[in-house]
C-alpha cells in the first residue's frame, strides 16, 4: 500500500520560508506526477504545485506561483515544497499525492492522503 508522509511545516511569521518534505513508499513514484494541496480551517481542499516525472515541468497555483517552488527526488522517492515570502493565507494543512490531470484540474490520482504537515503563518 501506497504511504505517503509529509514533513517539514511549522510556524513561522510573514515573509518566512519552509520547505516541505514528502516521502512516498510507493513502487511507481518515478512514473508519476506528483503534487502539493493544502487544506485551510473551513475551506475545501485546493490544489498548490505540480511536477511530472522527469521534473522537466511544474505547474502552480495562482497563489503559489513566484513564491513556491516544486521539485523532486527519484532515487529518494521524495518530493519537495520550498515556500518562501509566506502569507498568512498560506496558512493549511500540506498534503502531497500523486497526481494526473483532468481538463485543468489537478487531482490526486487515488483516494489516499497522508496525514498532512501543518503550515502556520502569523502576520
Amino acid at each position: 500500500q501506497v504511504r505517503l508522509v509529509e514533513s517539514g511545516g511549522g510556524s513561522v511569521q510573514a515573509g518566512g520560508s519552509l520547505r516541505l518534505s514528502c516521502a512516498d513508499s510507493g513502487r511507481t513514484f518515478s512514473t508519476q506526477s506528483m503534487g502539493w494541496f493544502r487544506q485551510a480551517p473551513g475551506k475545501e481542499r485546493e490544489f498548490v504545485a505540480a511536477i511530472n516525472w522527469s521534473s522537466r515541468t511544474s505547474y502552480y497555483a495562482a497563489s503559489a506561483k513566484g513564491r513556491f517552488t516544486i521539485s523532486r527526488d527519484n532515487a529518494k522517492n521524495a518530493v519537495y515544497l520550498q515556500m518562501n515570502s509566506l502569507k498568512p493565507e498560506d496558512t493549511a494543512v500540506y498534503y502531497c499525492a500523486s497526481v494526473l490531470k483532468d481538463g485543468s484540474i489537478w487531482r490526486n490520482r487515488g483516494d489516499y492522503w497522508g496525514q498532512g504537515t501543518q503550515v502556520t503563518v502569523s502576520s
